[in-house]
């Protein structure tokens, strides 16, 4: 094994869960998330040298992930669906809470973009401007996309807000106005 390859290989030994837990969010599919992995640390591999160059080789990373993710969402169908006559493996056991599945509901309701922006603005603590380098788009977009992914998070889970984190339900939650 090359050092080249050893310093791959303790890189994504160090990630892979974290970069799993991001696939999941926003593919919302354990499978799927697999191969959006898969997909990314292919990419990054060939592109190891200018990795390890950047200044957060983790956000460049996350950004592999978001744009596979983005960029499967808008192939066809086909390269989607896999046929195949062995059945699927099993898939890892939701969580038990039925806030996680409510909040998993609202999640896959929203458009990949608007999914996107809230899973990095809120789950990865990103601001805005980092978001909108991550996604290539300007901080208006994220803006507005995060505030219409907001929305409808408010219009599915109505009083249900206590599911979400603490400070994600303090920007969701309309301010309350005195009478």
């Amino acid at each position: 094994m090359t050092a080249r390859e050893a310093e791959f290989t303790d890189f994504v030994s160090a990630r892979l869960a974290s970069l799993r837990r991001l696939a999941m969010l926003l593919s919302q599919d354990w499978q799927r998330a697999d191969d959006l992995v898969q997909a990314a640390l292919t990419k990054l591999y060939v592109k190891w040298p200018r990795a390890i160059a950047a200044d957060n080789i983790d956000a460049y990373v996350r950004a592999i992930v978001v744009r596979e993710f983005i960029d499967e969402r808008r192939s066809s169908w086909l390269t989607r669906v896999t046929l195949s006559d062995q059945p699927p493996d099993r898939q890892a056991d939701p969580p038990d809470t039925d806030s996680a599945i409510d909040l998993q509901a609202a999640m896959s309701a929203l458009p990949a973009r608007q999914r996107a922006t809230v899973v990095l603005r809120y789950y990865l603590d990103l601001n805005v401007h980092q978001t909108a380098q991550l996604l290539g788009c300007s901080s208006g977009t994220v803006k507005s996309q995060t505030a219409r992914a907001l929305d409808t998070l408010r219009r599915i889970l109505g009083p249900d807000l206590q599911l979400l984190a603490p400070a994600v339900a303090a920007k969701v939650r309309p301010a309350d106005k005195e009478a």
